[in-house]
């Protein structure tokens, strides 16, 4: 008995150590992850925080439910979307959409008008006949005639909004893959915020939004990709925060025919694919529908008037050229922030 008696406080004062060094040391929140198939690519969304299941269960629902909205009201790939209907919806008779793409499509204009057209989401017309809509790749490569008669189609300026009333005075096409993207990633962003989620990242086929910073307080770290088709590697990295990203380039959506090399990225002024050294561009921004738009704008425009565009509004983007001997990167003023490391030989100081 005396011997019980006195091992026992000793036994306490152990368990009372022992919580006071895990009161002392946290563990750290923990990560989850979440993916799935989505627009034709997919999304990955990796969340920190001491969740429950029923939390994890909002959380995934709510990350599916945001995109599928989008997909549902803007894809050109469902008959029955809103955009579907609002592109089979007669010429001069005013359409009602959600406050969603009525949003888009106000970003969307404005962006048009910045770029002085050279992102147009009534592009819709060029990229089917080149093949990179919901029509298949064309037997040959369409004719001049074939793309002047598309070009006809193509005049963001045919549409106005109000409020939420969308009327198109001549036959457009609306196409919002160069936006659309961007705007998803940001729905499932509002939704986390609403959730109470302090600590993510989301990525929908290469755009991303993140939040706050990672358990040991470091900034998001993202890899600009390389533009070479035959492999994934890495070109630079980007330390982020409370910003988008998101890129546009000619390297991995494409097709050869005779020889030529054409790109999934149409110019709205021509109507044919984009034919300058501009490989990609990379785009961050606050919303990540923003850096989307931009990110195509810029990668229209090519290295020299995309950049002066850059320098003008003060975008933050990352311009890798292609040259006779390798690729060279150019950076505007703005982007020089987002750099986790020395610029690179070639880069813009």
């Amino acid at each position: 008995m005396v011997a019980a008696y006195r091992a026992g406080p000793a036994w306490i004062g152990l368990v009372l150590f022992a919580l006071l060094a895990l009161a002392g040391c946290e563990q750290p929140p923990q990560a989850h992850r979440f993916e799935g198939p989505i627009f034709g690519t997919g999304y990955h969304v990796t969340v920190y925080g001491d969740f429950n299941e029923r939390q994890l269960k909002s959380i995934d629902d709510g990350i599916e439910s945001a995109l599928h909205r989008v997909d549902r009201l803007m894809s050109t790939y469902k008959s029955d979307s809103e955009l579907s209907r609002f592109n089979a919806a007669p010429v001069g008779k005013p359409f009602e959409l959600s406050a969603a793409t009525a949003r888009v499509i106000e970003e969307a204009i404005e962006i048009g008008d910045l770029s002085n057209g050279a992102f147009d989401v009534t592009i819709g017309s060029a990229v089917n006949l080149w093949g990179f809509g919901p029509k298949m790749r064309p037997d040959k490569v369409p004719s001049d005639a074939e793309v002047a008669q598309a070009l006809r189609k193509v005049d963001y300026q045919a549409l106005k909004l109000e409020g939420n009333r969308l009327t198109k005075t001549k036959p457009v096409y609306v196409d919002l893959s160069g936006i659309a993207k961007g705007f998803g990633v940001d729905q499932v962003a509002a939704r986390l915020d609403a959730l109470g989620v302090t600590s993510y990242l989301v990525e929908v086929g290469g755009e991303i939004r993140t939040r706050g910073t990672k358990p040991n307080g470091q900034p998001w770290r993202i890899a600009v990709e390389k533009p070479v088709s035959r492999e994934r590697s890495v070109q630079r990295v980007l330390e982020l925060e409370d910003v988008a990203v998101a890129t546009s380039g000619d390297y991995r959506n494409y097709y050869e025919e005779d020889g030529r090399r054409y790109s999934h990225t149409i110019d709205p002024r021509t109507g044919r694919p984009i034919t300058h050294h501009l490989a990609s561009v990379t785009v961050v921004a606050e919303l990540c529908s923003t850096a989307d738009a931009l990110a195509t704008a810029l990668e229209v425009l090519g290295p020299k008037k995309g950049m002066a565009l850059a320098e003008r509004e003060d975008i933050a983007a990352y311009f890798i050229v292609k040259t006779d001997k390798g690729f060279k990167t150019e950076v505007s003023d703005a982007f020089h922030t987002y750099l986790a490391d020395e610029p690179s030989e070639g880069e813009k100081q």
